[in-house]
């Protein structure tokens, strides 16, 4: 029993020697927080305050400038779409003027073919074939008359063609 009691006398010494050390540990790790507490009151709180005061007078502003930038781009949204309605139909039209050029250009170099087909065929064949009457013409006439001036020239006596 003696043995039992210094076992449990021992327990208990070595037991208050732990809960000292637990003491003076957490006194310790107490006066750190206590230190980091007041630090954060006096740095951290006033910053937080400071900013919070900023946030409640910023606040209206923030508003008002989303509120305007949300107007902003609706309104180029609506300027962008009239533009590109603007440009789609500027296009459109060039396109039909474009065509309709190309229609009225090839209409008239057609109607220029067929005239210069009609001016071929109605005037310039007409006169080629007058022109080559007229020089078949022209050379029977000069034969005719050359050979009537070598028949004269024949008469002439050659004493007098001397001269």
């Amino acid at each position: 029993m003696t043995a039992f009691v210094v076992v449990t006398a021992v327990a208990v010494v070595l037991q208050m020697l732990i809960l000292a050390g637990m003491f003076l540990a957490m006194r310790k790790t107490s006066a750190k927080v206590e230190s980091l507490a007041e630090e954060v009151k006096t740095k951290v709180l006033p910053t937080a305050e400071l900013a919070h005061s900023m946030i409640t007078d910023l606040r209206p502003k923030l508003t008002t400038v989303v509120d305007n930038v949300s107007v902003s781009t609706t309104m180029l949204r609506n300027q962008m779409e009239r533009m590109d309605a603007t440009l789609t139909d500027i296009i459109d039209r060039t396109r039909l003027q474009v065509i309709r050029a190309d229609e009225f250009v090839n209409s008239t170099m057609d109607k220029l073919e067929e005239t210069r087909e009609a001016v071929q065929r109605t005037v310039v064949s007409p006169v080629r074939h007058i022109s080559g009457l007229m020089h078949g013409v022209t050379a029977g006439i000069e034969a005719f008359f050359s050979r009537k001036r070598d028949r004269e020239q024949v008469n002439v006596p050659q004493d007098e063609m001397f001269i």
